[in-house]
């Protein structure tokens, strides 16, 4: 069997309080390399702190977590951050576009970003090979924006690629987001309410790609509290009071 994307195996995650709260409780899940997964669950029911966690941004307090074959929970910080830019896009309910910058710049602003952390993280190449890591950096830079474009090409915004994040819709600010989350052909796409700020005709839109990302192989992961979109997903799971369970 290949490994899959996600697998969690009995992860639990504890905050110190009187008496501690346990956010989540032995989780097991497993997803699959083209899987579509919706996590639904109240508020307060342990949504976020499983992003988190899945997103490689909190550590659980016991358990394993397996991205792409790479047991997680013993990386050090360097390592888990690397790991992050490399094989997570993230979606946010806020699509966190720079307003004075044009849609194709935010979209290139992914790489920035991640070049920026791992120069810090290499900041005194040891050896030859971490030089020659840098270089291949440097070489990445000169196709940021050829990279950016065919990013929006995916996502139906070729047309749009000089405008400010101002003069488009909510639908198009957040396929914008999407096609920036998709820089460096992540192994998955972990959404966080990707359609709240939206009304229905953009949440539809954006529904519509990612099924359309779907049926070219990404995997997707979605926590929402709505409906309408969980019910696009091809697999759903419930989140109660920190406990997981899957949903026919």
């Amino acid at each position: 069997m290949p490994e899959p994307v996600i697998s969690l195996a009995e992860v639990s995650r504890e905050f110190d309080a009187e008496p501690p709260v346990r956010a989540l409780d032995r989780v097991t899940l497993r997803v699959d390399r083209g899987d579509y997964l919706a996590i639904i669950g109240p508020s307060g029911s342990g949504k976020s702190t499983l992003l988190n966690v899945l997103g490689l941004l909190d550590r659980p307090s016991s358990g394993s977590y397996r991205l792409d074959g790479t047991e997680t929970t013993t990386l050090r910080d360097g390592a888990r951050t690397r790991l992050r830019g490399d094989r997570i896009g993230f979606v946010f309910q806020s699509f966190h576009l720079l307003s004075h910058r044009s849609v194709v710049e935010n979209v290139m602003l992914a790489e920035t970003y991640r070049s920026r952390g791992a120069r810090r993280e290499r900041a005194k190449p040891t050896s030859s090979e971490a030089a020659a890591t840098i270089n291949a950096a440097g070489q990445a830079r000169k196709g940021r924006r050829e990279r950016a474009l065919a990013a929006l090409e995916r996502v139906g915004l070729g047309h749009r690629t000089g405008f400010a994040p101002d003069r488009l819709s909510g639908g198009e600010r957040q396929r914008t987001a999407i096609a920036r989350a998709l820089m460096g052909e992540p192994s998955l796409l972990l959404c966080d309410e990707p359609t709240g700020n939206l009304d229905s005709r953009n949440t539809e839109s954006v529904l519509g790609l990612f099924d359309e990302l779907r049926g070219q192989g990404m995997t997707l992961v979605v926590i929402t509290h709505e409906q309408e979109v969980s019910k696009r997903a091809g697999r759903r799971v419930r989140i109660t009071d920190g406990v997981l369970v899957e949903e026919e």
